[in-house]
């Protein structure tokens, strides 16, 4: 049981979370936590567009930005349950992908062109398992220019992507777990973290380290909190839940 406030205890949001198990259509209007699986190329707001036109919900959000070339857990909350945003996305997310090594994008990803070749040859795992560590606990990251903070009241990829020089401050963010496996070019990665956390800085960073560049794909994230992948729905899945019990 969760802190008491004004003298009542507040219930654990798990209470709230809606499974198949327990798929009740009625009280989405009330209130649920919904887990999804972000397709690619989708935006998250395009996923929570979805699961309000599906649950005729007015007030449907979503728990923590996914970029629409990463998958994977996004939470989504209805009626109340919008109040408890804010704590899911203070909760630790772990995320699964692949640094790429050689070159680097503007964007830290696939999104933008190539723009740059380094070498990698040189990197050792004695090198690599010392990066590991550096990047390790509380670290300083600054968001690529190719993202969703807003620079008065403009989006960061909106300057970036007309060409504009964009100036984003440094945050301070917590790495509480961070492995890598593979053969380069190419290293698997799983890392849990702190709300802010960029994976594409940690990419271009940890290229930066190795004396190399680094850029990443196929992010997917696998749990925020107690919250797993595995128990997410697919949306088509649930339209169709939806669509049968209306």
């Amino acid at each position: 049981m969760e802190p008491l406030v004004n003298n009542e205890s507040i219930p654990p949001i798990e209470d709230f979370l809606m499974t198949k198990a327990n798929f009740d259509k009625d009280k989405f209007k009330s209130g649920a936590i919904l887990l999804f699986d972000k397709p690619i190329n989708w935006s998250s707001f395009r996923l929570v567009k979805r699961v309000r036109f599906s649950t005729k919900a007015s007030k449907v959000g979503h728990a923590g930005t996914l970029d629409p070339l990463a998958t994977g857990l996004l939470v989504i909350a209805t009626g109340k349950c919008t109040r408890m945003i804010e704590r899911i996305q203070s909760m630790p997310k772990i995320y699964t992908g692949v640094f790429n090594f050689g070159k680097t994008t503007p964007s830290y990803d696939l999104e933008t062109p190539f723009d740059a070749e380094f070498p990698y040859l040189h990197i050792n795992s004695q090198m690599i398992d010392k990066a590991v560590l550096d990047f390790t606990g509380e670290i300083n990251q600054v968001p690529p220019v190719f993202s969703a903070i807003k620079i008065n009241g403009t989006r960061a990829y909106e300057f970036a992507r007309q060409g504009q020089e964009v100036e984003l401050k440094s945050r301070k963010v917590m790495i509480h777990n961070f492995k890598v496996d593979g053969q380069l070019p190419q290293l698997n990665f799983e890392v849990m973290c702190s709300k802010g956390t960029y994976i594409r800085t940690i990419a271009h960073d940890f290229g930066l380290a190795l004396q190399s560049g680094c850029y990443l794909t196929d992010l997917k994230r696998t749990a925020i909190g107690d919250f797993k992948i595995e128990d997410a729905f697919q949306i088509d899945e649930f339209q169709e839940l939806c669509n049968t019990l209306a």
